[in-house]
């Protein structure tokens, strides 16, 4: 019978996680639902709380590590730059600010938890530097829409852009083009084909992807006392980011827990639709013991699969990658075992700061990365203040029992 189924400084200073566990070096958002394209003046609020406002730039840059090895490497194989390493001097922060500088902000896509922390925390640090950010525009992950939405941008004269591509070699040349036209480019994550760093970008600002997937995978072995029989649900695109945390995922697991077995992959290209993957899982595999994700939002649909197949949380172990507000609540209420979260607010500090090293001429490191953090439902609470430097809200402390 089958079973049933206060300051950035401070703030900052608090994130990291042991990653000692994962082990090994990698072989080598992701998100939600999009938004419309917007500009700045015409960007909706985000249900993300607001965050608390940030101490002076030389404090935002000062992110602590908390002591975590960085366990990704760049696009091209860089070794990381801690995001602590990123500061300015007062004199410094005063010629940013009499310089009257613009900047605008393209995005693959948006209007989800993690872009939405990331624009507060490139927004924040903006308007401490006295940089106007005059557009942030949400390519809906389609390359043309990302093109066009650089020369929108262009026509705004902005001094820096800083972006993710959506398609590394469908959107380079657009790219090239403002860069040839003097304009100073930070990227998130990922590069364009055929870029360089210090002479057609200035850098790129990563979560240590590679390291969530460890500590999603240290999570799941933990949670199954290191034996079962496991799913992965990935992200089937030649794309960067999520293309580490898989890999740091499968390697760890491999490493510290050979006797978890992973005895299906499930692949999708629509993050919102993996209630399918989720059933094909629990179908050929009834008796499956845990499922990984590559991120929140696909986790939501593999969830919605699992509860209404009967089982609980207790019968089939969930871990993922991303703190998302609606997975947050069912790590709370113990349906998600926990995942490795990216900090997209410290991301876009980091992203803004180096802008700043662009606009003084300042050599900048080529790749900069912010450790991951572990959570859980034991520090559910602290985790969401790190992520998104706000306090955790009602509906949250509520569902943890606080």
């Amino acid at each position: 019978m089958r079973r049933k189924i206060g300051s950035v400084l401070l703030s900052m200073a608090m994130i990291g996680v042991l990653l000692g566990g994962c082990g090994g070096s990698q072989a080598g958002e992701e998100g939600n639902a999009p938004a419309e394209t917007q500009t700045e003046d015409t960007q909706e609020e985000a249900e993300t709380p607001e965050a608390e406002e940030p101490e002076p730039a030389e404090d935002a840059g000062a992110a602590a590590q908390g002591g975590s090895e960085i366990l990704s490497t760049g696009p091209n194989g860089e070794t990381a730059t801690p995001a602590s390493e990123i500061t300015l001097t007062d004199e410094e922060i005063e010629q940013i600010r009499n310089g009257g500088y613009k900047a605008a902000i393209s995005l693959h896509y948006g209007g989800n938890d993690w872009a939405t922390s990331q624009i507060e925390g490139l927004k924040a640090t903006f308007a401490d530097l006295g940089i106007e950010l005059v557009a942030t525009t949400d390519a809906d992950f389609s390359a043309e829409q990302q093109v066009s939405d650089i020369e929108t941008i262009m026509a705004k004269n902005p001094d820096v852009i800083i972006s993710i591509p959506t398609d590394a070699t469908a959107t380079s040349d657009a790219f090239q083009k403002a860069a040839k036209d003097g304009v100073k480019l930070v990227f998130m994550d990922n590069v364009p084909a055929g870029m360089t760093a210090g002479e057609d970008y200035v850098s790129c600002v990563s979560a240590d992807n590679y390291g969530n997937g460890c500590v999603a995978a240290e999570l799941m072995g933990e949670a199954l006392g290191g034996k079962g029989q496991i799913g992965m649900v990935y992200y089937d695109a030649d794309f960067f980011v999520t293309n580490q945390r898989d890999e740091g995922f499968r390697k760890t697991m491999a490493d510290k827990y050979p006797d978890v077995e992973i005895v299906t992959e499930q692949g999708f290209t629509d993050e919102n639709g993996c209630a399918e993957q989720g059933d094909a899982i629990l179908t050929q595999y009834p008796m499956i013991n845990g499922i990984y994700a590559s991120w929140d939002v696909p986790m939501e649909g593999v969830l919605s699969s699992v509860k209404a197949s009967g089982l609980s949380g207790e019968e089939v172990k969930l871990t993922t990658i991303d703190l998302g507000n609606n997975i947050a609540k069912e790590i709370a209420a113990g349906n998600v075992v926990g995942l490795g979260a990216q900090l997209p607010y410290d991301q876009g500090v980091a992203e803004a700061m180096l802008a700043a090293y662009s606009l003084l001429g300042k050599e900048a490191p080529t790749y900069v990365a912010v450790s991951a953090k572990r959570v859980e439902q034991s520090n559910i609470l602290e985790a969401y203040e790190d992520v998104y430097h706000a306090e955790a809200p009602d509906w949250l402390q509520k569902a943890a029992g606080k």
